[in-house]
């Protein structure tokens, strides 16, 4: 927490994101594991192959499942492989709603944003040539895809939790296992979409427009996409009873 003062005014500043995803990145370039808050769940993020390594292994996670990469509208239009619809459908709901949301579709693996990265984590990062990206996850989230396009390196990882065991909204709750591993740890208190199912982003196909996760504000979702561009997506599956 900061103070900016001026003569007419003092200012309390509580977060600073830009200088904390410079500090994130300056772990990540270094090859070390970053955990960050996120507004629908704290992540867990690496930059490089011994970094993906640890993660799945502190997760517990398996090698088939991939890891999900963070994107802004400008990442997502450079790198998705979709039409205009998809494009303006993705533009709807993370800018002009203003939700967040994951989107899977083919991408561009010549992308000079992908320059610098070993196979091992694009292997770990992709599956069967498509990307999982997620946008509109924060103020955090924010500064480090502004910085990711700038630095033109990647940021990849999922959520900082041992696998299976739901997401984690408070950085307290993370499991041992996965703070263990981090070498930086950026703490902005509960996450806005907390919630007692423990689930995180909503992940759409934008070539099938299967639902991979009913995640977060599904529902909203669901409803802007039947609105505007009369798809209809299946409802969130009932919870099973105990």
């Amino acid at each position: 927490m900061t103070f900016h003062r001026n003569s007419k005014e003092t200012k309390m500043v509580v977060l600073d994101p830009r200088k904390d995803a410079e500090a994130v990145f300056d772990v990540l370039d270094k090859g070390g594991v970053a955990i960050v808050p996120l507004d629908v769940a704290y992540a867990v993020f690496g930059g490089c192959g011994d970094a993906i390594k640890n993660i799945f292994t502190a997760k517990g996670r398996s090698f088939s499942k991939p890891n999900g990469m963070m994107a802004d509208y400008e990442i997502f239009s450079e790198l998705h492989i979709v039409g205009e619809r998809e494009r303006t459908l993705v533009r709807a709901v993370t800018e002009d709603y203003g939700l967040p949301l994951s989107v899977v579709a083919p991408f561009r693996a010549d992308h000079p944003i992908f320059a610098s990265v070993d196979e091992f984590t694009m292997e770990r990062s992709t599956k069967i040539g498509t990307l999982d990206l997620l946008l509109n996850a924060g103020p955090l989230h924010k500064a480090i895809t502004e910085l990711s396009r700038q630095r033109m390196r990647p940021v990849l990882g999922s959520s900082a939790n041992r696998s299976l065991t739901g997401s984690k909204y408070r950085l307290q709750d993370v499991d041992r296992e996965v703070r263990d591993i981090a070498a930086i740890e950026v703490d902005y208190g509960l996450s806005r979409y907390a919630n007692p199912e423990g689930i995180s982003s909503t992940i759409i196909d934008l070539k099938s427009f299967q639902v991979h996760r009913y995640g977060v504000c599904f529902e909203q979702i669901a409803d802007i996409l039947n609105r505007h561009f009369q798809i209809e997506l299946p409802a969130r599956p009932a919870p099973v009873a105990a």
